[in-house]
């Protein structure tokens, strides 16, 4: 009588930008799921039958899990002992290769950033729209810091001693698209791909059509921090329609959208991504 085989109850977690999602797919297909890695890896520890993994919970294509869980059983050859948990996840960890992660220039990135800071013509840096002929393509930019961060899920990866870095841009406004077309160049820039002076390049030529292809950055890393106003030009404003208010009733007037005589014109807010 052969022996049974032990059950294991496993947790894990994965970054799915790269998989189909949680569950096994076919072999053919351009992304797995993450089901297949773990699978494989599992079969590298020469078990008796393959082995497969019952997943706990499944998640579409390019979601993300902290701690999913799976149970499975693994049956070895007559005579070896079963492993025991701290062995399964040893060897399963040893058999699933990370995703290459390529590190960037990041002193080239920000030279480059350099170009970006001031008042310029970003048409090359927007993506047309039905907007685009009635908004001028001049914009003024502040800030273009590239910046270690923590990041918000490093905690979940300090074993993998993962760097993490944001690139955060401060300006009065912008144009469609116009963050994450310039993102993409400095991670362009930061893989070789192209020279910080090519930033500069990209400026002078004036057409959206000539940015490089596929080097916009995805939305999904991009946030809005913060939406700022000048206390002086809010007070210039109020004025100009012949009210003067303390700071607080300012503050009511101006979440209202109204001063006491009228309709109120907010100023142009500053405006800070984080990316």
């Amino acid at each position: 009588m052969g022996s049974a085989p032990a059950r294991y109850l496993v947790f894990f977690q994965y970054f799915g930008t790269r998989y189909s999602g949680v569950a096994e797919t076919r072999s053919d297909q351009a992304l797995l799921g993450v089901q297949n890695y773990l699978q494989e890896a599992a079969q590298k520890l020469k078990p008796s039958v393959p082995i497969r993994f019952h997943v706990s919970s499944r998640t579409d294509s390019g979601v993300h899990a902290l701690c999913n869980a799976a149970h499975l059983d693994v049956l070895r050859a007559p005579g070896k002992p079963q492993f025991s948990g701290h062995q399964l996840q040893d060897s399963l960890n040893c058999h699933l290769h990370p995703q290459p992660i390529r590190s960037l220039d990041v002193p080239a990135m920000q030279e480059a950033a350099k170009f970006l800071v001031g008042t310029h013509d970003f048409s090359t840096f927007r993506s047309l729209n039905s907007d685009s002929a009635s908004q001028t393509p001049i914009r003024t930019i502040f800030q273009v810091d590239i910046q270690p961060s923590s990041g918000f899920l490093a905690h979940h990866y300090e074993h993998r001693g993962l760097e993490f870095w944001e690139v955060k841009v401060r300006g009065r406004s912008f144009l469609y698209r116009q963050v994450r077309r310039m993102v993409g160049a400095l991670v362009a820039v930061g893989m070789g791909r192209m020279a910080p002076h090519h930033i500069k390049e990209l400026l002078e030529v004036r057409d959206p059509l000539a940015f490089p292809a596929n080097a916009m950055a995805p939305p999904r890393g991009l946030f809005l921090q913060a939406v700022e106003y000048d206390q002086a030009e809010q007070r210039d404003r109020t004025r100009h329609f012949g009210v003067k208010l303390p700071p607080e009733e300012l503050s009511r007037a101006l979440v209202a959208g109204r001063t006491l005589e009228g309709p109120l014109n907010p100023p142009q807010p500053l405006q800070e991504l984080l990316l």
